[in-house]
C-alpha cells in the first residue's frame, strides 16, 4: 500500500514538474521532476 501512495505521490510531482517547465519556471520544475523520480517506484527502496 505505501508503495501505491509513493507512486501516485511521484505522479503529482513529476506533472507539476512539467507544467512549471511550461510555465517558464526552470529550476523548479527540474527539482520537481528530480524529486518525482526519487519517490516513485525506482525510489521506493529510499522510504522502505
Amino acid at each position: 500500500m505505501l508503495a501505491f501512495i509513493l507512486w501516485i505521490l511521484a505522479v503529482i510531482l513529476v506533472v507539476s514538474g512539467i507544467v512549471s517547465l511550461f510555465r517558464g519556471e526552470l529550476l523548479w520544475g527540474i527539482l520537481l521532476i528530480v524529486v518525482g523520480l526519487l519517490v516513485g517506484p525506482g525510489g521506493v527502496s529510499i522510504f522502505t
